[in-house]
């Protein structure tokens, strides 16, 4: 191993070395404590710290990096506490949790480090955020990014470093190449020689450098690094280096020949470096050891302390209180008595304009939603009035996009995301239920995201252009779902989900966009979030319903004169108004649930089961569902037509009232 210490002073070098020494002695003490029983689980990173250790100490402080498992040395570089990391991995309160994820599963602004999830590769579109949010604001920062070798085989590895080749973010993307993805040999991985060469396909430059050198990791990462910031654009470093244990200690190593065991051996970062450092007079045995007592005081120090504090007391209260960024809305009414008509579609080009006016933090994301407007031009004149930096047209990478956004989040942004179609959200789904919905109950980050969901059938365009998927989100803590009827909740349903800094799912009936207008308020205002409207009242029953089954609601009850319905439109999905359910079956004493969604596993059912259990004594009748066929949404307008409910809601009213 050949160190060239250029022109570095003795003082950084003996950074470099304390470095390496703080993350292999916790190492070595959490093997202790794993085999005495003391803690859980264990990834190491013995071997690989020169990695972690050289690019921390690289960059300045206040520069974002998102580690992963073996990244030990961006936590003790940062000059973390030891008794909060060693509580982060107890599970106890003092981590950065509360408990509630393991290990490096966390983030923290104050030393800016934002760690991963289980998922291999979404921290690459959140990197995106951090660095598109840095180079907004002229900031003159470089964001690092971790990838294992293993885990650039995912799809979001691919659409991360594209979209920061596209938008030249200063971004530096490292590979460590330590052979294996868990057991699995490169060979099985990969084809290419080097990931380097990775870099010609995504148009960036890319490095290969030894991974084990802290000194040529450091001095690449320096030289890079100055250079990002003054001409933003992403960089692939791949060091090479091995990972001396088992990807987790459970999983042992015997899957790799000894004898690689033994080259890497000799390749020790640690103590290659330590001898280095000695020869050339920087350090000397006394300083090794003064070094290493004062660390193993420090980690006892932190242990004992992490130690003393128990698991958290289960309070429900706080649990679920924690799911969302605390946010109190203060509705908004219209400044003026000026109203205009609105078509529902400009209605939401008018509340997401408005909104960009408001929050000058505000940053719209989607394909082609710049200078084309969008594929239903909700955002067209945008450019003009408000940039190409605030309204960017993407790739078509749904995943690295709504990871983008979360990043953009954490640098204190605001973004919305438009998937083209409802349907495309599958492809960002992952960072969806797994990124923005859980960020803050995992680690007090809000993810201020709306993301934009064209939806619904009726215009035959088949299963893909047609679904509707707001039961999928339903499922999820975290997440808050609207789903307007017409033009007035459009409009002040988006600014109030935009004022929001949680994450919203925002869904939007393209059959309902040029079919439907209203006269509304031509100023900046917003609807209650949580709130149903009672759109129609009656007596003989009550149809729970939203979007597009709000019209079909009302249709059909004019063809029915002898019968009055309560019509109640959700709006808000997610959270739902259990009061005003509660309020219309007391009245009526029989429900139907209506959406355009598949029966199966629909919103209704949770709906139909709540009022079972909560309401089931003002009942007359069975509550009754429609909806959707349990099939796919098919293409030739007469089987659409039949997939939908709304043929069979009149059959199901006359249904209800014999009861």
């Amino acid at each position: 191993m050949n160190f060239n210490r250029k022109q570095y002073s003795n003082q950084v070098l003996q950074e470099l070395y304390e470095g390496l020494v703080r993350p292999r002695m916790i190492e070595e003490k959490m093997l202790i404590l794993l085999r005495q029983n003391k803690i859980s689980k264990w990834f190491s990173g013995i071997g690989q710290e020169a990695i972690s250790v050289g690019l921390t100490l690289a960059l300045h402080e206040d520069e974002y990096i998102l580690p992963m498992h073996r990244n030990l040395g961006v936590f003790t570089s940062r000059k973390m506490p030891f008794e909060r990391l060693f509580a982060q991995w107890q599970g106890t309160m003092m981590g950065y949790t509360k408990g509630r994820d393991r290990s490096f599963h966390f983030g923290t602004n104050e030393y800016h480090i934002v760690g991963m999830i289980s998922h291999l590769g979404p921290q690459n579109g959140v990197a995106d955020g951090i660095a598109l949010a840095s180079k907004l604001k002229k900031e003159n920062k470089v964001t690092a990014v971790f990838n294992g070798d293993g885990g650039t085989s995912e799809g979001d590895f691919h659409e991360g470093v594209n979209v920061a080749a596209v938008w030249d973010l200063p971004l530096i993307f490292i590979i460590e190449n330590n052979g294996y993805g868990l057991s699995t040999p490169s060979a099985e991985q990969f084809r290419c020689a080097s990931f380097a060469d990775k870099g010609i396909g995504y148009g960036i430059e890319a490095v290969s450098i030894d991974g084990n050198n802290v000194l040529e990791v450091y001095d690449t990462i320096t030289r890079l690094a100055e250079s990002l910031r003054k001409e933003p654009r992403p960089v692939l470093v791949e060091c090479r280096t091995f990972r001396m244990r088992g990807h987790e200690e459970a999983s042992g190593t015997k899957y790799v020949p000894q004898q690689l065991m033994d080259e890497w051996a000799r390749k020790d970062p640690l103590e290659n470096y330590e001898k280095y450092l000695v020869e050339q007079g920087v350090i000397d045995k006394a300083f090794i050891e003064s070094l290493r007592n004062k660390i193993k005081a420090e980690i006892e120090s932190g242990l004992q302390i992490a130690f003393e504090e128990p698991y958290p007391n289960a309070d429900t209260a706080l649990e679920i209180a924690d799911v969302h960024a605390p946010h109190n809305q203060v509705v908004t009414k219209p400044i003026s008595d000026k109203k205009t008509e609105k078509r529902f579609i400009d209605a939401i080009s008018d509340g997401l304009r408005q909104s960009m006016d408001r929050f000058d933090n505000l940053v719209l994301m989607g394909q082609d939603i710049a200078e084309y407007g969008g594929v239903f031009k909700i955002t067209d004149g945008f450019v003009s009035r408000f940039g190409k930096e605030r309204v960017r047209n993407t790739p078509l990478c749904e995943s690295a996009i709504v990871g983008a956004s979360l990043g953009l989040s954490i640098k204190n942004m605001k973004a919305m995301v438009e998937m083209q179609f409802a349907d495309f959200v599958t492809e960002g789904f992952n960072q969806i239920v797994n990124n923005l919905a859980k960020a803050h109950w995992r680690w007090g980050q809000h993810a201020d995201v709306v993301v934009r969901m064209p939806t619904g059938a009726g215009t035959a365009a088949g299963p893909y252009h047609s679904q509707s998927n707001e039961a999928w989100f339903f499922h999820t803590p975290g997440l808050k779902i609207v789903y307007p009827s017409n033009p007035y909740d459009a409009k002040g349903l988006l600014c109030a989900a935009l004022e929001d800094p949680n994450p919203y799912l925002y869904f939007e009936h393209k059959f309902l966009y040029r079919s439907v207008k209203d006269v509304i308020p031509a100023d900046y205002y917003t609807v209650e979030i949580g709130k149903a409207n009672l759109i129609a009242e009656g007596s003989d029953l009550s149809i729970i319903t939203y979007g597009m089954g709000v019209h079909w609601a009302q249709e059909i009850m004019a063809s029915l004169p002898d019968v009055t319905a309560d019509i109640l439109d959700l709006r808000t999905l997610l959270p739902w108004d259990k009061e005003a359910v509660e309020a219309t079956v007391k009245k009526t004493n029989r429900v139907l649930i209506l959406h355009e969604d598949i029966l199966t596993g629909g919103i209704g059912a949770e709906i139909s089961a709540w009022i079972s259990e909560h309401c089931f004594k003002y009942l007359d009748a069975p509550v009754l569902r429609e909806a959707g066929l349990d099939t796919p949404i098919p293409f030739a307008p007469t089987l659409e037509q039949n997939f939908l409910p709304k043929g069979r809601v009149k059959s199901r009213i006359e249904e209800l009232l014999k009861f």
